[in-house]
């Protein structure tokens, strides 16, 4: 016979931003809560982010938020009415954490410490009388007849609640903890988990100069990449640096157009995907290869194509574009024809080249796909399935970019799920 535990109002599990900011709510809100985490240590995925920094947040019109969250932002506008990016700001300043604004909209604490973050969040929770269990993993969630009744630890133990609130985040970056432990708990609640894949994730390539590592090591600053379809025509284009890697290429922009390129592979049926780096955005060609042309023609001395046209681009680049074009880069730039340095132009602005897929979904920054958000309460992460169930955070079917619009869709989640578990449990709901 297992014993029964302590009953509570809440039982929070999974502790990350999305988890602990839940606990919160539903102790501000009255609540008895329980947070386990299966992990030895709370806000792991908190304490790596913004490169150990912590983008708490982002500042940007909510509008703006919303489209910088490409899977189901939509769905959070009913949640930023009740609790939105302006509000986790006002929050956190009130736990003591100042927040500065950087690039693009990014809030951080002032000191620069994640840590900072994770500690006034267990501050907080210590001050409701939230009680933790670390090192402790859920075997499963007790439904009873169409409701929560509580959870089953691996140890046998079982705790029992009103409300219970999965926040255990999807499948990328395993080593914070997150292994995917909340989609089965989901489905037994009768939820659809919509497919799983990598976004915000490195993409590989087998072309031969990627093989060769031609370009390893190389970043382009301010370049717009693309993903093309099968007629050549782009899906999305971010403008941002990139960098070229020993499997194909990595860096901000490509991250961002890594969950277009899974996407278009599966709605194709591709293998490969065409990528396009417009490596002058700021000019059209016709501009460029007039800029060019006069710059070869004028150098009256017999100077050699890549000397007179050093700092144009990377030199790395310009070297590899030039051999693209069939140009000795010694070659004096008299003697260059116009069609070469019209074909030069037309690479600087527009060299293709195919992926192959992406790094498996661990290497991931986020998951793409999860709980199906139609199955969810909008302003309250309520179970449409479940009495007593609530979800938030990465479980769902809800992926941004980075730059701090995954973690305010966790704290938002959060926020809306933990201040709606306690009412639910309380019968104020």
């Amino acid at each position: 016979m297992v014993e029964l535990l302590k009953k509570y109002d809440v039982i929070v599990i999974g502790g990350g931003p999305s988890g602990l900011m839940a606990s919160i709510a539903a102790g501000e809100n009255g609540g008895k809560v329980l947070l386990i985490d299966k992990g030895n240590k709370l806000g792991r995925k908190l304490a790596i982010s913004g490169g150990g920094r912590c983008n708490v947040t982002n500042r940007l019109p909510i509008d703006e938020i919303i489209k910088h969250i490409p899977g189901n932002g939509r769905f959070l506008y009913s949640a930023f009415s009740e609790f939105n990016n302006e509000d986790i700001i006002a929050f956190f300043e009130k736990l003591g954490i100042e927040l500065k604004e950087e690039d693009h909209g990014r809030m951080f604490p002032v000191s620069n410490k994640a840590q900072s973050v994770v500690d006034a969040l267990l501050n907080r929770m210590d001050e409701l009388g939230v009680d933790i269990r670390k090192n402790s993993p859920v075997k499963k969630v007790n439904y009873e007849n169409g409701r929560t009744a509580g959870v089953t630890l691996e140890t046998g133990e079982t705790f029992s609640a009103g409300s219970v609130i999965i926040a255990v985040g999807g499948k990328s970056v395993p080593h914070t903890g997150s292994t995917g432990d909340g989609y089965a708990w989901a489905q037994e609640a009768g939820h659809t988990i919509t497919d799983l894949f990598p976004t915000e994730v490195p993409l590989t390539s087998d072309e031969p100069f990627i093989k060769e590592r031609e370009l390893q090591g190389l970043s382009l600053r301010g370049v717009e990449l693309s993903v093309l379809n099968p007629k050549g025509k782009s899906l999305i284009t971010h403008r941002m640096d990139m960098i070229f890697t020993h499997l194909g290429i990595s860096g901000p922009a490509v991250l961002r157009c890594s969950q277009y390129v899974v996407k278009a592979m599966k709605k194709w049926n591709l293998t490969h995907v065409t990528m396009h780096i417009d490596s002058i955005p700021d000019k059209n060609e016709e501009m460029l290869f007039q800029e060019l042309n006069s710059l070869i023609k004028k150098e009256e001395e017999k100077k050699a194509v890549k000397n007179i046209l050093k700092g144009i681009l990377p030199e790395r680049y310009l070297l590899f574009l030039l051999e693209r074009a069939e140009i000795d880069p010694d070659q004096k730039g008299i003697t260059l024809s116009g069609e070469k340095i019209r074909d030069l132009a037309r690479l600087a602005k527009g060299f293709t080249f195919t992926v192959n897929g992406t790094l498996s979904i661990e290497k991931a920054f986020v998951t793409g796909g999860g709980v199906s958000v139609k199955e969810i309460h909008p302003k309250t992460m309520a179970s449409k399935k479940m009495d007593g169930l609530f979800f938030c955070g990465e479980v769902l079917d809800i992926h941004g970019y980075t730059g701090g619009y995954n973690i305010t869709s966790a704290l938002v989640t959060g926020r809306l799920a933990g201040a709606n578990a306690a009412l639910s449990a309380l019968g104020q709901y």
